[in-house]
């Protein structure tokens, strides 16, 4: 395009090459647009440092693992009506059911068993939970009867009007996750 008009000296500086007829002026980007571009850099670079590097969210296996203990944790919760040894075991490994029953165990039972399970080995008032001896039956129903029931004649209270079958079947989850599953 040779008929192109000259620029007065007032005017901006267009830039030598035509392309489709077409010529650009030489100006700087906008301030605003350029400090939208830039923080947009150190935005990325911020969530990458945050979501990939710095561990602070968990991955996304961790979280679908999470998601799926709730979920069985809703399905165990729902059996809780009919419970049989191998359901209170399936609750005990699973860490919804053992959180929730560690601080019900903490605010009703640690003051005769201690909280470290450990009873009258470490200066408790209740026996000791972690052993392999159980005075009331070696099944998980037959602890679950225990707390439920209690047994007035060793100073055990009866959990179950107090605190309900729901947080009962959680203690002994919690107490059954310091075991191992016989054979």
């Amino acid at each position: 395009m040779t008929n192109a008009p000259k620029p007065s000296p007032n005017d901006d500086a267009i830039r030598e090459h035509v392309f489709d007829g077409i010529q650009e002026y030489d100006k700087r980007m906008p301030n605003w647009w350029l400090l939208t571009f830039y923080g947009a850099i150190v935005f990325w670079i911020g969530y990458w440092f945050y979501v990939e590097q710095s561990n602070l969210l968990p991955s996304d296996g961790a979280r679908l693992e999470q998601e799926m203990e709730r979920i069985e944790a809703a399905r165990l919760a729902s059996s809780a009506g009919n419970l049989d040894d191998a359901a209170l075991w399936q609750m005990s490994r699973n860490a919804v059911f053992v959180d929730a029953g560690r601080d019900t165990y903490n605010t009703t039972c640690a003051s005769c068993h201690l909280a470290d399970l450990r009873g009258t080995d470490a200066g408790g008032i209740g026996p000791n939970l972690l052993d392999q001896t159980w005075i009331h039956g070696a099944k998980p129903t037959d602890l679950l009867h225990v707390v439920d029931k209690g047994v007035l004649e060793k100073g055990m209270p009866a959990w179950g009007p107090v605190i309900g079958a729901k947080k009962n079947s959680e203690v002994v989850a919690y107490i059954l996750s310091h075991h191992a599953e016989p054979k």
